[in-house]
């Protein structure tokens, strides 16, 4: 894969998307962030996958176990809606840093003019074997001081620099983990809720 792409183009001078403006996240949100604790584990709805019962097979995923491949990986898929419907899927860097996925991207790229207008999205390492799929809503925040460990951590892993440029952060609503060996996925699939979850959603 190109810097190019999994950067989502070449960085220009940011200028606010056209559109919705996307929430601002702030720097005390960032400076005082922590890893979330879920408020909830159990197995996902998946009729006629032959998923079992929470207490049966290997039991539940710990959070951990995400969290793991979460920071662990190189490349991310991830998933926004286009103001007329259409889904919009793309590969990106980025970093899982204290409970949160942190990526950047150009503002006149799709992404960024999809999460203007809608910042709900879904972020999925490229680990099909050993899934995890989160589900949250993208706050931008804005380039100051107070990212540059983000900056810094951006650097040292994909020794590209990044300093100066705004992030988005997506924090998890809701997660999901398979493990694709044997029969693993029935007896290991996990689903985890957040405080940010509504439990009249599905």
């Amino acid at each position: 894969m190109s810097r190019k792409a999994a950067r989502g183009g070449k960085r220009a001078k940011r200028k606010q998307p056209a559109g919705r403006k996307p929430q601002l996240g702030s720097v005390q949100s960032i400076a005082n962030s922590s890893a979330p604790s879920p408020i909830r584990a159990a197995r996902p709805n998946i009729p006629g996958y032959g998923i079992v019962g929470e207490a049966e097979g290997r039991g539940l995923l710990p959070w951990s176990w995400a969290e793991q491949r979460l920071a662990g990986a190189h490349n991310y898929w991830l998933a926004t809606t286009r103001p007329d419907g259409r889904p919009h899927v793309m590969p990106v860097w980025g970093l899982w840093w204290e409970g949160a996925f942190y990526f950047s991207t150009g503002d006149k790229t799709v992404k960024a003019r999809n999460l203007a207008a809608n910042p709900q999205c879904v972020v999925c390492p490229d680990l099909g074997a050993e899934a995890v799929i989160v589900e949250g809503a993208a706050e931008l925040i804005p380039a100051s001081p107070a990212i540059e460990p983000l900056w810094a951590a951006y650097k040292k892993k994909y020794a590209w620099e990044v300093k100066g440029s705004p992030f988005y952060a997506v924090r998890p609503r809701a997660a999901f983990g398979f493990i694709e060996k044997n029969d693993l996925f029935t007896k290991t699939a996990t689903r985890w809720t957040f405080s940010s979850f509504s439990r009249s959603e599905p």
